[in-house]
């Protein structure tokens, strides 16, 4: 049983514009892979500091598999929607984001070593025309890592 429900009832348009986004880092924190699933098109792209992942497969091996295993938490801020006009398909969702990382099963000992960062999301995204329910999914997101602290070990599994 999932955490976290992959959609949820009549959210106002800014509210479900934005849904996709946190869907998306809530399913890296709970491991959630059809939250994950539910927030990317097939299609998708994620670009980390200019590497491209091109299609929700490749989002899943190159980053969802090896974060989604450890103990981590990703908080949104700054959140901002850009909305052409309120009958638009499309928008972007930019946001600044901290996230915190820990070695699987780690992440409530005293003293362990963790990578923590900063990071700005641009993240376009678009109703999907195949879901009755209206549900907006990610189509590009664009991930700018501003600064680091910490191990990067903890990502690389050394």
């Amino acid at each position: 049983m999932s955490f976290f429900p992959t959609t949820l009832p009549a959210l106002p348009l800014r509210e479900a514009i934005v849904d996709p986004v946190y869907r998306a880092v809530l399913s890296f924190d709970g491991n959630d892979l059809p939250l994950f699933e539910s927030a990317f098109f097939e299609d998708a792209a994620f670009d980390f500091n200019g590497s491209v992942m091109e299609g929700r497969a490749a989002i899943k091996s190159g980053s969802w598999d090896n974060v989604s295993k450890l103990d981590t938490t990703h908080f949104l801020s700054n959140v901002r929607i850009n909305l052409p006009s309120e009958d638009s398909t499309t928008a972007t969702v930019t946001a600044s984001a901290l996230a915190q990382h820990f070695r699987a099963g780690q992440g409530n000992q005293p003293d362990t070593t963790r990578l923590t960062s900063g990071a700005l999301y641009s993240i376009d995204v678009a109703k999907d025309p195949a879901d009755g329910n209206g549900l907006w999914k990610i189509k590009l997101w664009r991930m700018k890592l501003v600064w680091t602290e910490g191990d990067w070990g903890v990502m690389t599994g050394n």
